[in-house]
């Protein structure tokens, strides 16, 4: 089945045009090396290689960052198949849509020099036809995300009947059933992003920042999207913090796991440890009897107060 990404061609995309006129898409990412023969099938593989390299380069970063730039760079370079298609924005409202036409090479000394060869179509999608949900996605912290789930949007937004107002087709463990439910959760992120200093986790954890820049915020990883990464406030301990609008089944235990495993085998440092916590409305008995045998991911429950004020 094809796959959607979208993708930021340079910082405040400097490098559309070019990619536009050009007919490819590109990163960089500071590797100056041909890696025509050093892209295995897995990104797990990618990384482990590739992260003291950049590390190397970058002294001053962490491996929060080096993850993330590894796995931008694989993931364009390798992980985008024949036929998927890639969605860049221009820096006025509009995606490109292109679909990637042939495999990895590099165009040594020149902009973005790890290349795909893409067909730019004639069809565009402004940013503000598509849902919330949609945009929120396109407008996550990153180089490039997979914007897969959204496929029966894009579709209709390409097509001649365009949908405004799509369902959304999901897969995997995702629980989003509309884009309604969708905004939802994001503004119950974006408040406790915006209101961190009055939360009981503001006491031990931050929530991830490099260089003054917040990057914990829907950081983009192999394993999906993790709502929030926080860290200690002495970095001896990463946090996955997964947030549900509602009522949180044990099935949110398994996402957490996967995201905390992803964490210790790519990024944590020997002395860091992972833990998890989930934030809903509302549990269930079946996920306080998971987390029983999981004592390293933490529940809570979030309140909503509203008042009407008369003046």
């Amino acid at each position: 089945m094809k796959s959607y990404y979208r993708l930021i061609l340079g910082r405040k995309h400097v490098h559309a045009p070019e990619c536009f006129t050009g007919g490819f898409v590109g990163t960089d990412f500071d590797i100056r090396q041909d890696l025509s023969r050093q892209l295995p099938d897995e990104s797990r593989d990618f990384n482990k290689e590739f992260i003291p390299v950049w590390l190397d380069l970058n002294p001053d970063k962490s491996k929060v960052s080096a993850a993330m730039s590894c796995g931008a760079l694989w993931t364009v370079s390798k992980g985008a198949q024949k036929g998927d298609l890639v969605l860049c924005p221009d820096g006025a409202g509009t995606y490109r849509i292109g679909e990637f036409l042939g495999e990895y090479y590099y165009a040594e000394g020149e902009t973005l020099p790890h290349r795909r060869k893409v067909q730019w179509l004639d069809a565009t999608i402004e940013r503000a036809a598509m849902s919330e949900a949609l945009r929120n996605s396109t407008g996550s912290i990153g180089t490039v995300c997979n914007i897969s789930n959204y496929r029966e949007e894009i579709e209709g937004l390409l097509g001649a009947d365009a949908i405004p107002h799509p369902t959304l087709s999901v897969s995997g463990d995702s629980e989003i059933e509309d884009p309604i439910a969708f905004a939802l959760e994001k503004h119950l992120e974006d408040f406790l992003v915006t209101n961190w200093g009055q939360t009981v986790l503001s006491s031990e954890f931050s929530i991830y920042e490099e260089d003054g820049e917040s990057i914990g915020q829907q950081y983009q990883t192999d394993a999906g999207i993790i709502d929030i990464l926080a860290v200690s406030k002495d970095r001896k301990r990463l946090l996955v913090i997964e947030l549900k609008r509602g009522r949180a089944s044990d099935v949110v235990v398994g996402q957490v796991l996967r995201y905390m495993g992803y964490l210790k085998d790519q990024i944590a440092e020997d002395d860091q440890t992972v833990e998890g916590v989930i934030i809903a409305l509302e549990d269930d008995r079946k996920l306080r009897w998971a987390l029983m045998s999981v004592p390293s991911i933490s529940f809570y429950r979030y309140e909503v107060s509203f008042n009407l004020v008369k003046i």
